[in-house]
């Protein structure tokens, strides 16, 4: 899939390949859990990793990408900035830095802001501090995490490169039609985290009947209807067989059971969501 960063002038700028599916490793933090999960994912197909400062396992996203000896360029590295570090220019150009280094890479395929930085006044100089790393090479491509639309036109007085990726919550029972139109109006794509809310919904009745008639599991259906959705889609597991099975998603048709997946949207939220503050 194709992101880039949109420019006053409406120009595009930084343009770079993403694969449109990846593996989240939220909450690994036990010791070899994310570097195993990443081998196991690397080995069933996968070359998009989604880690972020605040999971405290960049370090073994890193080890697991040189033990697999898969070439660094045929992979997709995202991370974030974490919010408690979101705090100024300086600030966010050293954390770029040390996420560098923890990772033990050259660059940062995607850097996303976590959250909109809790003071608002500090949102400026960390979008343009995320911008000096994109120039400098550091980073492929910058983007946001949980912005919602007041955040990102908020953006447009300040950025001289809009994000090229807003990654929210969002699935079949979140479906967020407003945020997702403002997140494509800035120029930018949606990434799908929680696609399963949490787990929350994995045993939704309707889910099961769906799945029953499409002949594969209801995590499939909810992972393909946000690839489907257009949504770079990074359902997050520690579980062998489930990496092999949610990545089987891609090969599942739904389109016969659209709009039963479609109704399933109930405004759901399954955990943290900074879109609405001020």
């Amino acid at each position: 899939m194709r992101i880039s960063h949109i420019t006053p002038d409406g120009n595009e700028a930084y343009v770079h390949e993403v694969p449109q599916f990846g593996l989240g490793v939220f909450l690994m933090s036990d010791d070899g859990e994310c570097k195993d999960s990443i081998l196991k994912a690397l080995e069933a197909g996968y070359t998009h990793i989604d880690t972020a400062r605040a999971y405290n396992n960049e370090h073994e996203v890193g080890k697991a990408v040189r033990e697999s000896n898969v070439a660094r360029e045929s992979l997709f590295i995202t991370t974030k900035l974490r919010r408690g570090h979101a705090t100024g220019y300086q600030d966010t150009i050293e954390h770029c830095q040390k996420s560098l280094e923890l990772l033990n890479m050259d660059y940062i395929d995607l850097y996303l802001v976590h959250a909109p930085p809790e003071n608002p006044d500090h949102r400026a100089p960390v979008w343009q501090a995320m911008e000096y790393c994109l120039e400098q090479g550091w980073v492929k491509a910058i983007g946001v995490s949980n912005y919602g639309p007041s955040h990102l036109s908020a953006m447009k007085g300040y950025a001289k490169y809009m994000p090229s990726v807003n990654q929210v919550e969002f699935n079949p029972w979140l479906q967020r039609p407003h945020l997702k139109q403002a997140t494509e109006d800035a120029g930018a794509k949606v990434m799908a985290y929680s696609p399963l809310a949490r787990g929350h919904k994995v045993d939704d009745p309707q889910l099961g009947m769906i799945a029953e008639k499409l002949g594969c599991t209801p995590a499939q259906v909810a992972i393909k209807f946000c690839y489907d959705e257009g949504c770079i889609t990074i359902p997050k597991s520690s579980n062998p067989a489930r990496i092999v099975e949610n990545i089987q998603s891609l090969e599942v048709d739904i389109s016969s059971q659209y709009e039963a997946i479609k109704s399933l949207e109930c405004n759901y939220v399954s955990g943290w969501d900074p879109t609405t503050e001020p």
